[in-house]
């Protein structure tokens, strides 16, 4: 069903250098309903952040505007990051795709070398302010294999361009974020990697033995880290440890069922009180049903629903492969991160370190997702007519 949305696409043009196609007028809007699903999300997230966060800030920093005042921050870089990159030709990124893989890698090194933080190797500290390079790797992978599935169509069907090439690269970028003891982020940017390549017209079953692949993988991280198996089997039944490793799962269904149909009201949320773990981060989502109920939780989907459908369809309409792999690949990372994330909050999949997009508190991940809706804006721009 999914490849059947993009059979067109591989009949397109391939790019001719990184300017071709043109844009066909140099005045060419961005697709109005696209932008505004995005900037509603933005403001959503950004009045969800605060409600979550003031308790949880004023308790450890003295401030109930802590985190809502550093999000503002990230904005204030990711929107006009987000319009700048809208008016560049998207074709550009594929010149870069090596150099980007390059730098994430030498990122993700430096950040496994950097001093721990909460116990983890995952950030590099400039100055005050720490920087994810596992988010930003997530972008280049996906501009890495649009470029690579179109300048590769013809070869595609071999094993060693359409698996051995392509996976060998991933494999060095998943490879350095679990060293970071993160599985979450690896789980999503494998997921959104076999969507790509499925589009781009890959083999199915190169596809399928990269999902074989990935079985004993995962059950080595398991075995490796004794934590993430309790995570699991406390996931089956989290009841039964709800004061152990279960307890935030507990505490995430408890807030997702007490919200009712219309919630307590926005600020009124009981279980953000020291009780839910940080609600202002993978838990944000829980913030929401409890105090909005189904009605606030169910509009959060929708707009992300919105944002799959106007992704797509820009998708669809690129002008060459190239945009449509690079605009699928960029809206189905960010509805497949919330997916799981929402999913880890009402204990359909076992709990990860996911946040939700546009809504969590974090300044890589929200300046690296504004970036990708910048360059899929850019998409619209040039998308032939319908």
């Amino acid at each position: 069903m999914i490849r059947a949305l993009f059979r067109q696409a591989a009949a397109r043009p391939i790019r001719s250098g990184a300017l071709a196609p043109p844009v066909r007028r140099r005045d060419a809007s961005v697709d109005p309903t696209l932008l505004a699903v995005v900037l509603a999300l933005v403001a959503f997230g950004l009045v969800m952040l605060y409600s979550a966060s003031a308790h949880w800030a004023q308790q450890n920093h003295g401030d109930p505007l802590f985190f809502f005042k550093r999000q503002v921050l990230w904005l204030s870089i990711g929107l006009p990051a987000m319009f700048v990159l809208s008016k560049v030709n998207y074709n550009r990124w594929g010149e870069w795709a090596w150099l980007g893989l390059a730098l994430c890698v030498i990122g993700l090194v430096a950040a496994l070398l950097s001093p721990p933080i909460a116990g983890v190797r995952r950030w590099i500290r400039l100055g005050p302010v720490g920087v994810q390079p596992a988010e930003f790797a997530k972008l280049a992978m996906i501009v890495f294999l649009a470029d690579y599935l179109d300048r590769k169509r013809s070869k595609i069907d071999s094993p060693v361009h359409g698996a051995a090439v392509p996976w060998g690269v991933l494999g060095v970028l998943l490879s350095l974020i679990l060293l970071e003891k993160d599985l979450g982020t690896p789980a999503l940017m494998f997921g959104t990697a076999v969507l790509i390549l499925f589009i781009g017209g890959a083999r199915v079953r190169y596809v399928g033995a990269a999902l074989l692949a990935a079985i004993p993988i995962i059950a080595w991280q398991l075995a490796m880290y004794p934590y993430r198996m309790r995570r699991v089997l406390s996931f089956l039944n989290p009841f039964e440890s709800a004061r152990g490793d279960g307890y935030q799962l507990v505490q995430s269904l408890l807030a997702v069922g007490s919200g009712g149909w219309f919630g307590k009201g926005l600020g009124a949320s009981q279980l953000k009180l020291l009780h839910l773990p940080t609600p202002h981060t993978d838990f944000i989502f829980p913030v929401v049903c409890e105090e909005l109920g189904l009605a606030g939780s169910l509009a959060v989907l929708g707009l992300f629903g919105a944002l799959l459908w106007r992704g797509i369809r820009v998708a669809r309409a690129a002008p060459n492969l190239f945009g449509t792999l690079l605009g699928a690949g960029i809206v189905l990372w960010i509805v497949l991160q919330a997916f799981f994330n929402a999913s880890m909050s009402v204990g359909l999949i076992p709990t990860k370190g996911v946040p939700l997009p546009l809504f969590s508190f974090g300044g890589s991940s929200m300046i690296v997702t504004l970036a990708g809706l910048g360059i899929l804006l850019n998409i619209s721009r040039q998308a032939r007519p319908q």
